[in-house]
């Protein structure tokens, strides 16, 4: 078991100051599916965006499990879910890589500017034919000199119609595979790169989501992350942290939910009793903490053997499966010990089903999950 110190609890309870404002409208937000930019520099103000990144880029320095536990706060405190996955979209996808891999030039121009939130990050990787293989990517980045020259498409980018800077995985390699992608990072404003419309989803819909186009676009070949060919590497780093990230933001929400889910299991009656003295209800609410202790555990777990230099390989897999199916199993359990109630938008219950549903597909579905504890363990060969 962790325990905080006086700096690290400071730091979450400094944090909880805002989230009464941060989570005010969230239901309304969620139904017109509009990115807040006054909920964003409200985050801006908390200084959690700053939280892994150096000193001497404007960052706080903090380690990874410090970071995680502020971000367990912000799921906590904040009930607009979707802009917590903005947050943590921003932090991982761009600010992460850049810290790890981009040139000491390329730090200082970008770096202060991410951490502040001055600039909002994104990353493009997916695309319609290839989905969760990214080895078949067909984005290009062709050598044209001193610049790199991008052409194809991206699908799902979350924050892509609000991204200052996106970082972009292409094929610098006719044949691609692992040592045939190059991450770069991209001005949202260069010229032939073109952002789709935001596109509807089932939830997280205050965290913006579309296509990216490249047509003809150059990139100075300074804008490279890591090296050329080195991609997967980048990636490979970035996505651990994604994970750990989004994922402790979910215990957060989970804990906020078995809190609402107790309340109202001990006020609510029914034929002259409490609701929570009933077997039936009781149980959905242990489950819930059972399920939340035991996601909280893996992914803190996980990260200190991350951070000791320790293979995560299937830790990070287990963690991520752990917390997502939790987050929609507890999240459809909240519903039901609340009833007709929580099937109500006004309860923001429903919203909260909507989108854990999303933490089952993104950062790796769980299916791809499956198989790669599957590989680890010398099956499917």
């Amino acid at each position: 078991m962790i325990r905080w110190n006086a700096d690290q609890t400071a730091l979450r309870e400094g944090l909880a100051r805002f989230g009464d404002d941060l989570s005010a409208g969230h239901i309304e937000g969620d139904e017109q599916a509009a990115f807040s930019h006054d909920k964003w520099r409200m985050i801006q103000k908390t200084g959690i965006l700053s939280l892994p990144f150096e000193e001497r880029y404007g960052g706080l320095g903090q380690s990874l499990l410090t970071t995680m536990y502020v971000l367990e706060g912000l799921g906590h405190t904040c009930r607009d879910g979707g802009l917590n996955f903005s947050v943590t979209t921003s932090m991982a996808s761009t600010g992460v890589p850049l810290q790890a891999f981009g040139s000491p030039a390329l730090k200082d121009a970008y770096l202060p500017r991410i951490a502040s939130g001055e600039a909002i990050g994104a990353h493009a990787i997916t695309e319609s034919e290839s989905g969760s293989d990214a080895m078949q990517m067909r984005t290009r980045a062709v050598r044209d000199g001193d610049h790199f020259v991008l052409n194809g498409a991206k699908t799902f980018v979350s924050n892509g119609p609000v991204a200052d800077v996106v970082v972009v995985y292409a094929r610098t390699h006719p044949q691609g595979g692992a040592l045939g992608v190059t991450a770069f990072l991209v001005d949202a404003d260069t010229p032939g790169l073109t952002t789709g419309n935001p596109i509807k989803k089932m939830g997280l819909r205050t965290s913006p989501l579309s296509e990216l186009y490249f047509d003809d676009v150059r990139v100075p070949a300074d804008r490279v992350l890591g090296r050329v060919g080195g991609g997967f590497l980048v990636l490979d780093h970035v996505m651990k942290r994604e994970i750990l990230y989004t994922f402790i933001v979910n215990t957060g929400e989970m804990q906020h939910r078995l809190t609402r889910c107790l309340d109202y299991a001990k006020t609510r009656m029914s034929f002259g009793k409490p609701i929570g003295s009933y077997q039936s209800v009781a149980n959905k609410i242990v489950d819930t903490k059972i399920r939340l202790e035991t996601a909280r555990k893996w992914l803190y777990d996980t990260a200190q053997r991350l951070e000791a230099g320790d293979n995560v390989t299937v830790d990070m897999a287990i963690a991520k499966l752990l917390t997502s199916e939790s987050n929609l199993a507890t999240s459809l359990a909240a519903v039901q010990v609340f009833g007709g109630n929580g099937y109500m938008s006004e309860y923001g219950l429903e919203k909260d089903v909507r989108n854990a549903v999303a933490g089952t597909i993104y950062s790796g579905s769980n299916e791809i999950q499956y198989n790669r504890i599957a590989a680890m363990l010398g099956l499917g060969k």
